[in-house]
């Protein structure tokens, strides 16, 4: 069985989802026998592509070109079905990322295959690759099996494991497509993000402020927090809604899903949108004066206090613990 892994990249640098996705794929050929095939796609992304090799990958190729640099969901879409049909893989990986969640039913069009979004497990059963993913806002899990013949599973971030990468590095291959104007009908052309900041979507440890935290003049006690503990600093809608913290911060089911070690949720009340979103995470510690915050029933250990009080006290001693000043 071939598997083609899509490996997404961000100024050529990989994003942490596409070694986990390469290494996904070891495990299931590891299995079942096979081939695992990394494609990178970018402006200048073969002095990085071979790394793909230390996380499972026995080829890696690569399309390049000027305007690949951004993504186009024309271009990309195009170029991943064309590489897939060339190969004669049997599946396609996608990391479930914002990019990779438009990709995915693109390339599935083309390719007239079936699509498992979303996937936090992968296993073999019959010789077959089966899928466990949230359904009903993660209030539940579904086992799905892909009939068509060509199967594509896009896998959440952070909930696959991707090792240490110290495999031996692979050659790589480039592929000519062709590409017209038309396939640039679709691009990304220009991305904002806050600089030095961790995406809450790759982040291994969050700490969310909610409506408790009261007016965004409170919220740098959440990023003394966060910068403490190394993590991402995310934010409920509500929050984002008020304008007290930027969209990219939301997590939930209308901001991104998020699936860290460990996720710290302050003053979040814990409405269904927002458990959608985080209810995956490893380790749940809520800080609510309210014991009856709906937080509470996925936490893995409460605190029922002022956040006012806790988090700083908090904040304080892991300084002391880990050194920092």
């Amino acid at each position: 069985m071939k598997i083609l892994v899509f490996a997404e990249q961000r100024d050529n640098k990989f994003k942490k989802p596409a070694f986990e996705a390469v290494k996904a794929a070891r495990t299931i050929v590891d299995q079942i026998g096979g081939e695992v095939i990394a494609l990178a796609v970018g402006s200048s992304v073969h002095s990085i592509a071979g790394t793909l090799g230390g996380y499972g990958a026995k080829k890696v190729l690569v399309v390049e070109h000027a305007r690949l640099g951004l993504y186009s969901s024309t271009a990309y879409s195009r170029i991943v079905a064309e590489v897939a049909s060339a190969q004669q893989v049997a599946i396609v990986m996608i990391p479930a990322t914002a990019l990779g969640k438009d990709l995915a039913p693109r390339v599935a069009v083309k390719l007239d295959a079936g699509v498992a979004a979303d996937c936090t497990a992968l296993r073999i059963e019959n010789g077959e690759v089966i899928a466990t993913r949230p359904v009903y806002a993660g209030k539940a899990l579904t086992d799905v099996r892909v009939t068509s013949v060509v199967k594509i599973f896009t896998l959440r971030p952070n909930v696959f494991t991707a090792g240490s990468g110290d495999g031996e590095a692979v050659p790589v291959e480039h592929v000519a497509v062709q590409l017209s104007e038309q396939d640039f009908t679709s691009a990304v052309k220009e991305i904002k993000q806050s600089s030095g900041k961790i995406d809450v979507a790759e982040a291994d440890i969050i700490v969310t402020g909610g409506r408790g935290m009261k007016g965004p003049e409170h919220f740098p006690m959440i990023e003394q927090l966060a910068q403490a503990l190394d993590a991402a600093v995310g934010a409920s809608r509500a929050v984002v809604d008020a304008g007290w913290r930027p969209h990219e911060e939301q997590v939930g089911q209308t901001g991104k899903t998020v699936s860290p070690s460990l996720y710290i949720a302050v003053g979040v009340s814990g409405a269904i949108q927002h458990l959608a979103g985080m209810s995956s995470s490893k380790y749940i510690v809520a800080i609510n004066k309210d014991k009856d915050a709906p937080i509470f029933q996925v936490a893995t250990y409460g605190i029922v206090a002022d956040a006012f009080e806790v988090v700083p006290a908090l904040t304080a001693e892991i300084k002391k613990m880990l050194g920092k000043s």
